[in-house]
C-alpha cells in the first residue's frame, strides 16, 4: 500500500467513525504511529481532517469541491450499495430525474439491465452515456453550460429544461447533510439546478454516504423536510439521520 492510498483509507474511515486515534490506525495499517501522524498532519493540510491529541476528527466544515475522480473512488464500495437500495425504490415505467455526481453515476450504473422502461431526465453526461443504450429507457439531457471534470449541465439553460417537465421521482446527491442546516452543496450553479429538479418532482430521494452527514458545505439546497428518503450507509442514531426522521423524512440504510 502506496501512503497516498493509506491516507485516502484513513480519511475514509475517520469520515464515517466521525474520529480515531493514532494507536488504533497504526495497528489497523501496520504502520508506526509515527508514521500516522505525518499522514494525519498530511491530510489536515489538505483540508480532510483535523488534528486533536491522540488522533484526529472528522473534518465538518465548509471545503473545497475534490474533483469527480477522487470522489468516484471515495467510499465507493458504499456508493454502490446505496445505488443497489436507491434503484430498489423506483417504479418501472417512472419519468426520474437522475442528478449529476459520483453517487448518482453510482445509480445509472446499476440501473442498467434492471428493464426498468424508465424515461431518465439528467444534467450529467456521464449518467447519460451510461443509459444511452439502455432499452426501452428514454433519456433526456437537459442542455445548459458544460462544467468541467464534473461534466454536468449548469446556467439558465439547464434550469429551464426542469420547468417543462413533471417527474415521478428525483435521485438526488448532495456533499452535506445537516441536522440544521439541512441539504447543502458546494457548488452555487449546481445548486439552483438541484432545486429546481426538487420542484419538478413529486418525490426526492437522496442518494448520500456517511462522509456526507453532518458535513455543512456553502450553498443551502434545500431544508431536511424537502427530501422524502435518504438512501445512506450511514449509523442509523445519526443525529443528522435523527433530525430527518423528526421532519418526517424516510430513512434507508444499506
Amino acid at each position: 500500500m502506496t501512503g497516498d492510498e493509506r491516507r485516502a483509507l484513513i480519511q475514509e474511515r475517520i469520515a464515517a467513525d466521525g474520529e480515531a486515534d493514532y494507536a488504533t490506525l497504526a495497528s489497523a495499517f501496520d504502520v508506526s504511529e509515527m508514521t500516522i501522524r505525518r499522514d494525519i498532519e498530511a491530510l489536515e493540510v489538505q483540508g480532510k481532517v483535523r488534528r486533536v491529541i491522540g488522533g484526529a476528527i472528522a473534518f465538518t466544515g465548509k471545503s473545497e469541491e475534490p474533483s469527480f475522480e477522487a470522489r468516484a473512488q471515495l467510499a465507493a464500495h458504499e456508493k454502490a450499495h446505496i445505488a443497489e437500495a436507491a434503484v430498489t425504490l423506483l417504479e418501472p415505467h417512472a419519468t426520474v430525474i437522475l442528478d449529476s455526481g459520483s453517487t448518482a453515476l453510482a445509480v445509472a450504473k446499476c440501473i442498467r439491465g434492471r428493464n426498468l422502461a424508465l424515461t431518465i431526465i439528467t444534467p450529467s453526461v456521464l449518467a447519460a452515456l451510461e443509459l444511452a443504450d439502455e432499452p426501452d429507457t428514454t433519456v433526456i439531457l437537459t442542455g445548459g453550460r458544460l462544467r468541467p471534470g464534473e461534466l454536468s449541465l449548469i446556467g439558465s439553460d439547464a434550469e429551464a429544461a426542469f420547468r417543462r417537465y413533471n417527474c415521478d421521482t428525483y435521485v438526488m446527491g448532495v456533499a452535506g447533510v445537516d441536522a440544521k442546516r439541512g441539504l447543502t452543496d458546494y457548488h452555487g450553479e449546481e445548486s439552483n439546478v438541484k432545486r429546481l429538479a426538487m420542484e419538478c418532482a413529486d418525490r426526492v430521494i437522496v442518494v448520500v454516504d456517511s462522509s456526507k452527514l453532518a458535513r455543512v458545505q456553502l450553498v443551502n439546497i434545500a431544508p431536511l423536510s424537502a427530501a422524502h428518503t435518504i438512501v445512506t450507509d450511514g449509523p442509523p442514531e445519526h443525529p443528522a439521520l435523527e433530525a430527518a426522521r423528526q421532519q418526517g423524512v424516510k430513512i434507508q440504510l444499506c
